[in-house]
């Protein structure tokens, strides 16, 4: 995970939105503590996994969505002719955004729209993620970000003591103790150990991939770039 390059983006975004909003000489690091606990609720929110209650504690992973979907990114297509219906075979479609491709090619008779399939848990993982790296450009604590990846070899082969729910909440501990404690020798130690305990949640604890959650960043990170062009 590139996060020299991702530092780079975020520093790029923070100042956009710090300059658009008119925010220059204000103290945002305790909005920033905030956003990041109100994202970490919606990442478990996403996940499931400690709703005892719910018969249904499958993370979501899969959400169908046109947002961004091209021939290339399409995890499958529709054609609007009911005799027709959907497709996942991407050669047959990799022409659709031509100007001169208006019906399917299968059919030769619908129009054709491609969707592709979004993770709503690792987008909410990324939401995170953004202020993570906002906190550490902050408080110049960038290289309490770089962990080596054999560090979490040991939780990988022994699990998260207290399950899912244990790890999240030493991670969240840790995190606002990186904020609130009066000794500021342990701020960035407890820091970096929030960071790795949630990396450790996103690669050990639902499979993603180191390049999984970079890609997700890139992408993320594009969005809320337009939405501050929107007027977000």
């Amino acid at each position: 995970m590139n996060l020299e390059k991702m530092f780079e983006m975020q520093k790029a975004l923070d100042e956009r939105i710090i300059k658009e909003k008119g925010l220059e000489g204000q103290d945002l690091l305790p909005n920033t503590y905030v956003a990041l606990d109100t994202e970490l609720a919606e990442f478990a929110n996403e996940g499931r996994w400690f709703k005892h209650w719910s018969n249904n504690q499958k993370s979501r992973t899969i959400l169908s969505t046109t947002v961004g979907a091209t021939p290339e990114n399409a995890a499958f297509f529709r054609c609007e002719n009911d005799n027709c219906g959907e497709h996942l075979s991407k050669k047959d479609f990799e022409n659709l955004f031509d100007p001169d491709y208006e019906e399917c090619p299968i059919c030769k008779v619908g129009s054709v729209t491609a969707f592709r399939d979004k993770n709503p848990l690792l987008e909410e993982y990324v939401d995170c993620l953004h202020f993570f790296l906002s906190i550490a450009i902050k408080k110049n604590w960038q290289d309490a970000m770089n962990i080596p990846e054999e560090a979490f070899s040991e939780m990988e082969k022994n699990g998260f003591e207290g399950g899912l729910s244990g790890v999240f909440l030493e991670m969240k501990w840790m995190l606002l103790n990186s904020y609130m404690t009066k000794d500021k020798r342990h701020k960035k130690t407890s820091f970096t150990v929030a960071w790795g305990l949630f990396l450790s949640i996103g690669t050990i604890g639902f499979g993603f991939t180191l390049e999984q959650i970079e890609a997700a960043y890139m992408e993320k990170n594009a969005v809320n770039h337009q939405r501050q062009q929107e007027g977000y």
